[in-house]
């Protein structure tokens, strides 16, 4: 039988043990993959017994975040902005991973009839004829600048300035398609996969499509280093693929 300055001191080492694996750490992330991590987030608190709390934003404004000071201990970006981060030594090389890709999908009311944006000029005809389109907003995210820079390139800025509305999809955009209150909305695949009141009509056709592959890294510095490799590691594990795939990504390549 153990003496009981034993039992104490074993005690006590599994107490700091357990209190010491236990965390909470802050993840930053682009708004597109909301959803997933709604679902695997609990699963991923439950194993490991780790509390894991969110900031959406969009880029520029995650960007602005970290520059004032803010701390994280994991960012989820578009791939090239956790490559210039990772050259700029605020992420970890050693506890990154891809989440997937997403195209850019058109979407209208549900039950409005679907226009045809199978080529170039069939989606260019189709943003000409309708009454109010809306997107993310220019500067601030892969899809708004995207959108921005094809609209110069189809030649119709003039004509879209008019009946453009710049929303994120998930500070209202989407409402505003549900609603018929805008006549198309354009986003990434997983801010309007399974939303109610809306259609997918599909992705932009070649020649003005877009992919964006997203992934996470945990932050040089992290509070708590391990649990942020961790956490990256478990939301990109073969067994959550499919959740990553029924919001709209496709697996990385």
């Amino acid at each position: 039988m153990r003496r009981l300055p034993e039992l104490v001191a074993l005690t006590a080492a599994m107490g700091i043990s357990m209190s010491a694996s236990a965390a909470e750490i802050h993840v930053m992330s682009g708004g597109a993959p909301k959803e997933v991590f709604a679902l695997l987030t609990p699963k991923f608190e439950q194993q490991t017994g780790n509390k894991v709390k969110f900031t959406y934003a969009v880029i520029t404004a995650i960007r602005e975040k970290l520059a004032a000071g803010e701390k994280a201990d994991v960012l989820i970006l578009p791939v090239p902005v956790l490559d210039a981060l990772a050259r700029d030594g605020k992420v970890r090389a050693d506890a990154r991973a891809m989440f997937g890709t997403l195209d850019i999908d058109v979407v209208v009311k549900e039950g409005a009839a679907k226009p045809d944006i199978s080529t170039q000029e069939k989606f260019k005809q189709a943003m000409l004829a309708a009454k109010s389109v809306v997107h993310a907003t220019p500067g601030q995210t892969p899809s708004g600048n995207h959108m921005a820079k094809i609209i110069e390139q189809l030649g119709i800025a003039d004509a879209m300035a008019k009946k453009a509305i710049h929303k994120p999809a998930l500070d209202g955009g989407v409402e505003l398609v549900a609603s018929g209150k805008a006549e198309m909305g354009i986003y990434p695949a997983s801010e309007v996969a399974g939303i109610k009141g809306i259609s997918v009509v599909g992705p932009l056709p070649a020649g003005v499509d877009l992919t964006i592959v997203y992934g996470g890294a945990a932050m040089t510095g992290a509070a708590a280093p391990d649990v942020a490799a961790a956490f990256v590691k478990f939301m990109a594990a073969p067994e959550n693929r499919a959740v990553w795939k029924e919001a709209g990504f496709e697996p990385p390549h």
